[in-house]
């Protein structure tokens, strides 16, 4: 390295920058927080996560783990120096290929595959897996990134916008894409002021204990000042928060009683300097652990919470039928029973975020995926009126269900109300692992019995799910899951019943099908044993008992709009090749044998039974500016892009003409939270009614007809049908209170029925179904299992987007692999991305997507939700490749090595 330069002077980006006092300090800090590069992420400060990848003298290091006085005199890039001014060939192909998500890994493979591409311009595919194997992503599944960084050398013209009318059904880039392939994206870590205060929390060490907390005084005294330190008596409102009202039960800073590891019990605010001299640790509190009773194996002897005395939460059943006969004159009966681990969303950013004051009015900038729940349980803990909170939320680099909870939001504006300055907060992974939600564990049993012919006639389920210190979605876990319990076959007799139980381990919450795979995985494994007891093949068998449109669910809902059939249907060449391929490759007999396993999915989008309203407001300015106000957080699924695409097309305009706006409860409308396959559905219906009246009212103004063409230049609209011609003088037109001079809201709910006391009603309005093929190896002796490819069919109704469709599906089939195979959250003990594991980029299959399209009539264009569904036949149809290439059957997940080789001695 080239030493001429001051110690205090660091080369970034081909400019010398001068910086502070950096001895001791991490490069990625350096460059965040005194050069305001924001763009090198942090998700885990360990290496990990290659989030913080940057290039130092050409090759990638972590920037996390680099002292920033070893590159003094270095050449050092960041993702802010690939577009100066332009964007490069490389963050093309990425946009291109929709291999940004959530984006927050995103300036960690391109920096990456940068110092790739120096060296080996046009690469392979094993080569780019080779080189991004340091960076971990929780969103793609790696298909599209490896796609994007092989495609370089292709056109290097970003994608043209679809015509107008023609939006929906295009490949269209992601709308938000630019700011995340240049690193110019904000997330809850990267907004800040210069008066800002940090805070960090005192979180428990224990699952289960009292505790007293001691004279602070001469603890928060530092020689750069004197800190101030919150707890639970500092709390202006009501010390209680939770996603579902009704059963809110946690504190934001615990009393005197913490239920769960990592629960924090007060709050440090100071400098960042300040808070770096602290004995964190020897903060004065006085502990007295109780037992450790963490898993459905040790329900605690004492109730979590004294109003639920049995430690039971809630309960769900559905019942239909007469299944105990059923079952009892059924050719064939199968029984399991399957159990499942905690499983962590393992999102790479850990939550972050900033809180100030404007006025009267606090301000909350944080990732979420739920900002009107946030404003309403951050103003119910602060005592606030919920319109003097606005919640701004952050962009976030990824959620899954876990980010519908607040976390540090009550937190930071507790310290901003105390203080009067911004108060940030950035959780370390560790804080997050061990703070926030996980998958529900569960222990399930059932029996599915079949006729001869092999049409099932019965079923019953019983789970017990572990939903830890505090409620958070555990309702609706119990709830869905009887719902779903049956898969998407007809079932004429049914018993289903789902337990939420309280234990000392850490909160289980939403994780994308909220319930819904754990219970597949069940049902699946049995289909697979009926199938083969009735001698018929395994697809056959479900196509057999798919159901059809006019069906009734399990819930005695009449269904229509049902793609199950067509779904399998189209698997049906890939399963006979892929089990010939086996046959033919199992025929040497050696010690890897091959598998293929089949599973089906359906997924009721939104809420069960409940309201489920958003609202979408598109107004145009007097100067013709097309504003779409849509708070649907996109958490990298695609919803600022497909409600624009739905948008666009039902106003008869292109996408480009919109600005979008939001979300943010100060200038947008609810559109709900973003969960349960809901957004694109939900908010979909809501953009499609208001692109439509607002379109109906300029027809009106120009009396033209439905079939009239809308140009908007400036501030001219003009309607143009057949010879005539109109233009409507937007800078002319009266403008109203919100500033535009046409407008047009609505609010769409989904029509269902709450369930009665058998669990009969209309839990949701729409469904989306799927089905998938696993081929999987398996070494018989070591017990490892590698997953080849996967054939993924599933139904739309409609396609929006087919790149972020399959996007989703890819994602999807990355977290179900890593549920099936590999991870298992350990409180206490896997508390970071090392001992946590996450599917790699060389762990990943190859993946088919086929898409189905048959509309649902409630649907908007037909359309249903997809996002959830992808998840959920995955690990069901590994283990049946498992089971088919080794005959040993998986009870217990996920199929970690030395279980896989327990089972194969199991069978001999």
């Amino acid at each position: 390295m080239n030493k001429a330069f001051d110690s205090q002077t660091l080369r970034v980006n081909g400019r010398p920058l001068a910086i502070g006092n950096i001895p001791g300090r991490r490069l990625s800090d350096v460059l965040r927080e005194d050069l305001g590069l924001f763009g090198t992420k942090v998700g885990c400060d360990a290496g990990d996560c290659g989030a913080c990848t940057v290039l130092v003298d050409g090759a990638p290091v972590c920037a996390c783990l680099t002292p920033a006085i070893r590159v003094v005199g270095a050449d050092i890039q960041t993702v802010e120096g690939l577009s100066d001014p332009e964007i490069n060939p490389l963050q093309s192909a990425f946009l291109r290929h929709g291999a940004a998500q959530c984006g927050i890994c995103t300036p960690g493979m391109l920096m990456a595959a940068t110092a790739l591409l120096r060296s080996t311009p046009a690469p392979g595919r094993a080569e780019v897996e080779d080189a991004l194997s340091g960076v971990l992503c929780r969103c793609t599944g790696y298909a599209k990134i490896i796609d994007a960084v092989c495609d370089v050398a292709g056109s290097p013209a970003r994608a043209r916008s679809p015509a107008a009318g023609q939006a929906v059904g295009a490949r269209v880039e992601r709308l938000d894409g630019l700011p995340k392939v240049t690193g110019r994206e904000i997330y809850g870590a990267d907004h800040t002021f210069a008066d800002a205060l940090e805070v960090r929390a005192i979180r428990s060490p224990h699952h289960a204990a009292t505790f007293r907390i001691g004279d602070w005084s001469d603890w928060a005294e530092t020689a750069s000042g004197r800190v101030q330190v919150f707890t639970a008596d500092d709390i202006p409102g009501v010390n209680c928060f939770g996603t579902i009202p009704q059963f809110a039960d946690q504190p934001a800073l615990a009393e005197d009683q913490v239920r769960q590891r990592g629960e924090a019990i007060a709050i440090v605010v100071g400098s960042p300097q300040q808070l770096d001299l602290l004995d964190m640790p020897g903060f004065p509190v006085f502990w007295t652990p109780g037992d450790v009773e963490i898993d459905l194996d040790h329900l605690p002897s004492r109730p979590v919470h004294d109003a639920r005395p049995d430690n039971l939460l809630v309960s769900g059943f559905v019942q239909c039928g007469d299944v105990d006969t059923a079952l009892a004159n059924a050719a064939f009966v199968a029984r399991v029973q399957i159990e499942t681990a905690y499983v962590e969303h393992a999102y790479i950013e850990p939550e972050a975020g900033i809180a100030w004051i404007e006025g009267d009015t606090l301000l909350v900038q944080a990732c979420t995926q739920a900002p009107v729940m946030d404003r309403d349980d951050t103003a119910r803990v602060l005592g606030l009126a919920p319109e003097k909170v606005r919640i701004i939320p952050a962009a976030a680099g990824g959620g899954f269900g876990s980010k519908l909870d607040v976390s540090l939001q009550p937190l930071i504006g507790l310290a901003a109300l105390k203080t009067g300055r911004p108060c940030r907060m950035i959780y370390t992974r560790a804080e997050s692992m061990a703070s926030t939600t996980k998958r529900h564990p569960s222990r399930m049993t059932a029996r599915i019995g079949c006729a001869a012919d092999g049409r099932v006639t019965g079923m019953a389920f019983d789970g017990d799910f572990n939903t830890g210190a505090y409620a958070s979605w555990g309702p609706t876990v119990a709830v869905r899951v009887p719902v779903h319990a049956s898969g998407p076959y007809r079932t004429p007799n049914y018993r289903a019943r789902a337990r939420a139980l309280h234990t000392h381990g850490p909160s289980a919450g939403a994780f994308r099908g909220f319930g819904v795979p754990q219970a597949a995985i069940v049902q699946e494994v049995l289909y697979d044993d009926l199938a083969l007891a009735a001698g018929i093949d395994r697809l056959e068998f479900r196509r057999l008992n798919a159901m059809q449109d006019g069906d009734r669910s399990v819930c005695g809902q009449k269904l229509q709009g049902v793609g199950i059939a067509e779904c399998l249907d189209a698997l049906k060449q890939d399963w006979q090749r892929a089990l010939a391929e086996a046959e033919a490759f199992n025929a040497a007999k050696g010690t890897l044998r091959r598998g293929v396993g089949v599973a089906s999915c359906w997924y009721g989008c939104g809420n069960t039974g409940l309201p489920n309203p958003s609202t979408i407001r598109i107004g145009i300015t007097g100067a013709g500016a097309l504003c779409l106000h849509q708070g649907a957080t996109d958490i990298g699924q695609g919803s600022n892009t497909v409600i624009t695409q739905i948008a666009a097309d039902a106003i008869g305009l292109p996408i480009d003409s919109f600005t979008l706006i939001g979300p943010d409860t100060h200038l947008t409308p609810d559109c709900g939270k973003t969960s349960a396959s809901r957004q694109t559905f939900v908010t979909g219906k809501a953009a499609l009614l208001a692109g439509q009246a607002l379109r109906q009212a300029i027809l009106a103004m120009t009396n033209m007809g439905d079939a009239a063409a809308l140009r908007l230049d400036g501030a001219t609209l003009t309607v143009t049908e057949g010879q005539g011609v109109r233009r409507i003088d937007l800078a002319g037109l009266p403008s109203g209170a919100d500033g535009y001079v046409l407008r047009a809201e609505e609010t769409y709910d989904p029509p269902t029925k709450g369930l009665d006391e058998n669990g009969q009603g209309t839990p949701y309005a729409v469904y989306g179904y799927g089905a998938q093929i696993a081929e999987v190896t398996v070494d018989m002796v070591l017990g490892t299992v590698k997953v080849g490819h996967m054939t993924a069919a599933h139904d739309l109704g409609r396609v929006i987007n087919p790149l972020l469709a399959e996007g989703q599906v890819e994602g999807g089939i990355a977290q179900g692999l890593g549920m099936a195979l590999m991870e298992e959250f350990i409180p206490g003990r896997t508390e970071n991305l090392h001992d946590y594991l996450i599917p790699t980029i060389g762990d990943m299959p190859t993946i088919r997507s086929i898409f189905i399209e048959k509309p649902d009539p409630e649907g908007p264009l037909g359309l249903k939700g997809l996002g959830e569904h992808v998840l959920i036949p995955t690990a069901p149809a590994i283990l049946n490749a498992i089971r088919h290439a080794s005959e040993a059957r998986m009870t217990r997940l996920p199929a970690l090595p030395h279980r896989v080789l327990a089972a194969i001695r199991a069978v001999g």
